[in-house]
């Protein structure tokens, strides 16, 4: 299991009109097979970070949905109206493991 969290340091006062892009972002991500992600927001640390997280059974499975998205025009639309709301960014990729 992969977990992948792309976190976001959102200009000042940007955190809403983010939350809203994001509602709307599913939809498209839904279509494309993206599995169903949580959004997390700061209560310490950075302000105005927003978490994207979402789970994935294999880097595979990832780079075939992340391909996808770079080619679809509603997702890149979407992705332009996104892009103005961050001050910066980073993805975050984990591996589960069992202990």
């Amino acid at each position: 299991m992969i977990v992948v969290r792309d976190v976001f340091h959102l200009h000042f006062g940007k955190t809403r009109d983010a939350l809203a892009l994001m509602k709307e972002g599913r939809a498209i991500e839904q279509r494309m097979g993206y599995p169903l992600s949580r959004v997390l927001v700061d209560m310490t640390g950075t302000y105005y970070t927003l978490v994207n997280e979402s789970h994935f059974e294999s880097l595979a499975d990832l780079e075939a949905v992340l391909g996808k998205m770079g080619q679809d025009p509603d997702w890149r639309a979407w992705y332009a109206r996104f892009v103005p709301l961050v001050r910066e960014g980073r993805r975050e990729v984990y591996r589960v493991v069992e202990v």
